[in-house]
């Protein structure tokens, strides 16, 4: 299973048109990366030469964390010396690309690598829903684009790709009990590796007050381009029935279940919870340039990167499966046009969250 999603794919540096600002648009992450400068101006501040430890949480290719943890580092530098070594560890599962990861980190224009001559990079592939890290060794965890990944598939949709728009009501509830227990274990785990003082950052997907999830449009079009492969023999039933995305949105309440009736769970308290809605990017520009067919590829690009590789898991042969390029290439042409042909806002439910780590006995 997948525990992180590509968001963050700014033009390519040779189109002429990069700029950092064109990452900072992507949903949540100008007001998560404030939220991580206050983490980092708060946390302590271990003694020189024990270095200052940065844990990123579903590292995927490193794009989604690369302006974060610069933000951070330059927060931090404020506070001790220069030679002050910084390590950050990026985590994700075996399956992620690592290779991926660290191009990123050596050679993209906004790798902290570059900026800051004491920073130090490293990988784990393990599940963040297990200990990953030593106790009590991180001081600043980040996640982002992440968590909203369950650690299984209780059960296939049978009627969508997404659970939040299923008429079934015992998958949704599978689901929900999946949920429950991810974000449970995964803070559980999180509250062992942090240092006392130290801070967690996570951006995630969430369900607003009106129970809305997000992405209906989007979600409802993928289905139907999944369907249309199906009518013309390159998707099997038994492959149609087994695709789904396995990702959920949490409401506020959900968020604050462990924490219930304290306040506390693993020495960690949430500081900070907010439910927002994140801005349609592409919906944006559409408004300012009414280029309805760029407005359909660009929701399809974000898709086929952050989605498409889960759905080739069905495949009957797998990712590896001969048919999945054929099968990208014409649900992203599918849902592109499906959306071009009538453009419409999607709601984006995003939380940002801050937990802190207080002593045992406050």
């Amino acid at each position: 299973m997948p525990e992180s999603s590509i968001v963050v794919r700014p033009e390519p540096i040779e189109s002429g048109s990069y700029t950092a600002g064109s990452r900072l648009q992507a949903a949540g992450l100008q007001g998560a990366i404030k939220l991580f400068e206050e983490a980092a101006a708060a946390v302590p501040i271990p003694r020189p030469p024990q270095p200052f430890v940065i844990a990123d949480y579903g590292a995927s290719t490193g794009h989604n964390s690369l302006l974060p943890i610069c933000a951070a580092i330059a927060v931090v530098r404020k506070r001790t010396r220069t030679d002050h070594p910084t390590l950050v560890v990026h985590t994700d599962v075996p399956d992620n690309d690592f290779t991926a990861l660290f191009r990123t980190l050596a050679e993209d224009p906004d790798t902290y690598l570059s900026k800051d001559s004491a920073a130090f990079a490293s990988a784990i592939g393990r599940s963040f829903y297990s200990q990953i890290m030593p106790s009590s060794s991180v001081i600043l965890g980040w996640s982002s684009w992440a968590i909203h990944w369950l650690s299984r598939v209780p059960a296939p949709i049978p009627d969508h790709v997404h659970v939040a728009y299923s008429r079934d009501e015992t998958v949704r509830a599978a689901y929900a009990r999946q949920a429950a227990t991810d974000w449970h274990e995964f803070i559980a785990f999180r509250g062992r590796e942090l240092r006392r003082g130290g801070r967690l950052v996570v951006m995630t997907t969430a369900v607003d007050d009106n129970g809305e999830v997000g992405y209906r449009k989007v979600l409802g079009a993928l289905v139907d381009a999944i369907d249309e492969l199906a009518a013309d023999g390159l998707l099997t039933a038994d492959e149609v029935h087994r695709m789904g995305i396995p990702i959920v949105g949490r409401r506020e309440q959900d968020f604050l279940a462990p924490f219930a009736p304290k306040g506390r769970f693993e020495q960690l308290e949430i500081e900070h919870l907010e439910i927002f809605d994140a801005g349609d990017r592409f919906w944006q520009q559409y408004q300012v340039d009414g280029n309805a067919t760029t407005f359909g590829a660009q929701w399809a690009s974000f898709a086929r990167a952050a989605v498409f590789p889960m759905l080739a898991t069905a495949l009957e042969g797998g990712a590896a499966d001969p048919r999945t390029a054929e099968v990208f290439d014409r649900l992203e042409a599918g849902l592109a046009a499906r959306l071009a042909a009538a453009p419409e806002k999607t709601q984006i439910p995003m939380a940002h969250l801050v937990l802190t780590k207080k002593p045992r006995n406050p």
